[in-house]
């Protein structure tokens, strides 16, 4: 099964307590449903020493966040819109944007 959200697009949140804000995608941990966004869905972990390379402390990092609840950002439309599949004629199979119906890279 192809992925909606791939590591690099620039996502919106749709829901939640930082609904509406964008981010870059890290990681997507497709066994979980869920993707790590920059500077989305932050907490604050208690972080034991580690000696001097890796001090301790509350230090504050992006949790996971589920799928459903991203959109990806169209480069052409600049707008969070829906993402379809289609295959072009040499083969290959892109995402499109279903509002303005361009190839997403």
């Amino acid at each position: 099964m192809a992925a909606k959200i791939k590591r690099t697009d620039q996502v919106q949140v749709l829901t939640g307590k930082d609904r509406g804000r964008r981010g870059e995608v890290r990681q997507v941990l497709g066994d979980q449903d869920r993707a790590i966004v920059t500077g989305v869905n932050m907490i604050k972990k208690h972080q034991r020493s580690g000696g001097p390379e890796r001090p301790g402390g509350i230090i504050d990092m992006e949790a996971p966040i589920q799928l459903s609840n991203l959109a990806v950002v169209c480069r052409s439309c600049d707008q969070a819109a829906r993402v379809g599949f289609r295959v072009l004629e040499d083969g290959r199979k892109v995402r499109f944007c279903k509002k303005c119906n361009e190839a997403i890279d």
